[in-house]
């Protein structure tokens, strides 16, 4: 039985407040999902004044008109995540565009946003003791957090509140109806693959974006496809990799590309890396204007890959949980047109000289 509207509003009350825990986390201990947690408070009609006090307002689902207006609001921090690993990006959204079906975003805030798994936004104001805090919030159909945008102090706060009377839903009702998500695709077994065939595609390949559509036409999962590769470009590397990677990348000030997604969301840093934090079983970047946090106990797979392109042989690290479930990807700094790094080439020679002295 699910709990009562106003039995999640005080419990958030109590454990925001007395606790200071996370809206996820909270969620999570009432046994509800977060967009059910945050919806509850939709109806709420006056701002917060007291710490622990939420407002929710349910918006429109325009979501790529909704995207485009977020440049108005200037400088805020964008956060994208999945189970594993936090992404969280400073910066203003520019240059919004739409290629397909996937909307584009191209800038300090990099973005490639996959609107069909959206289902609810939300514009949220919540007072903690920091002050009125003010941010977007969108969630998939099952409640799971997509993407969040909060504002900073330096934020347009009148932008954002003409955006809610833009977008601003009529139905307020608290509360949301969740369902669950599609589950993916069963992996085929190996020998129903043309390994030949896959191995000889993957050479081939002149961009990239081609792997894509070779898992498709060879219905491949991803972790699949890697583990059938021919092992000249794809190696299992440790899955503790991920802490040297990030602290050689900090210390040699080699510009990185961290991509972090979820099915409606893929975020991007493009650029060096300062201070590496590890907490507990965390691994975190905490820059002024990019912070990352990676749980290093879910990364089950972590493979070296290397994809030919037009432009010569791209490289990325790539990590995924027990369920071959992508939690991020790292790769050098590169615009299309341009050769790989070669700094970050001396990156993944020194991550694999650590890996071999790790396996010996």
């Amino acid at each position: 039985m699910n709990p009562s509207i106003e039995f999640i509003r005080q419990s958030f009350r109590t454990l925001r407040t007395n606790e200071k825990m996370r809206h996820r986390d909270i969620a999570k201990q009432l046994g509800i999902s977060e967009g059910e947690l945050v919806a509850s408070f939709l109806g709420m009609n006056a701002t917060p004044s007291v710490a622990g006090e939420m407002q929710a307002i349910q918006l429109h689902p325009k979501w790529a008109e909704i995207m485009n207006s977020i440049e108005s609001l200037g400088e805020v921090m964008a956060l994208t995540r999945n189970v594993s690993c936090v992404h969280e990006k400073v910066g203003t959204y520019k240059n919004a565009s739409q290629q397909g079906p996937v909307g584009v975003l191209v800038g300090e805030i990099d973005l490639r946003i996959f609107y069909h798994a959206w289902a609810y936004g939300f514009a949220v104001r919540e007072m903690t003791k920091d002050g009125l805090q003010r941010s977007l919030q969108l969630f998939d159909k099952a409640g799971v957090a997509i993407h969040k945008i909060h504002l900073r102090s330096q934020s347009n706060t009148t932008k954002f509140d003409e955006l809610l009377h833009q977008f601003q839903s009529d139905d307020q009702t608290s509360g949301i109806q969740i369902t669950t998500l599609d589950k993916p695709a069963t992996e085929l077994p190996d020998q129903d693959i043309d390994v030949t065939a896959w191995q000889q595609a993957w050479r081939t390949m002149k961009d990239t974006h081609d792997f894509f559509d070779l898992l498709r036409q060879f219905k491949v999962t991803r972790t699949q496809g890697l583990r059938l590769a021919d092992p000249e470009f794809v190696q299992a590397l440790p899955v503790t990799c991920v802490k040297d990677l990030l602290e050689i990348a900090a210390g040699t000030s080699t510009p990185i590309m961290v991509f972090v997604g979820n099915p409606g969301m893929l975020q991007i840093h493009s650029g060096p890396i300062q201070k590496v934090v590890s907490i507990g079983a965390w691994i975190n970047v905490m820059d002024p204007r990019f912070n990352l946090h990676l749980q290093m106990d879910s990364v089950a797979q972590a493979w070296l890959v290397r994809k030919p392109t037009d432009d010569g042989i791209v490289t990325s690290v790539e990590l995924f949980n027990d369920s071959g479930e992508a939690i991020a990807m790292f790769f050098g700094e590169r615009k299309p047109g341009n050769p790989e790094l070669s700094a970050w080439r001396n990156l993944v020679e020194e991550l694999l000289a650590r890996s071999t002295a790790i396996e010996a």
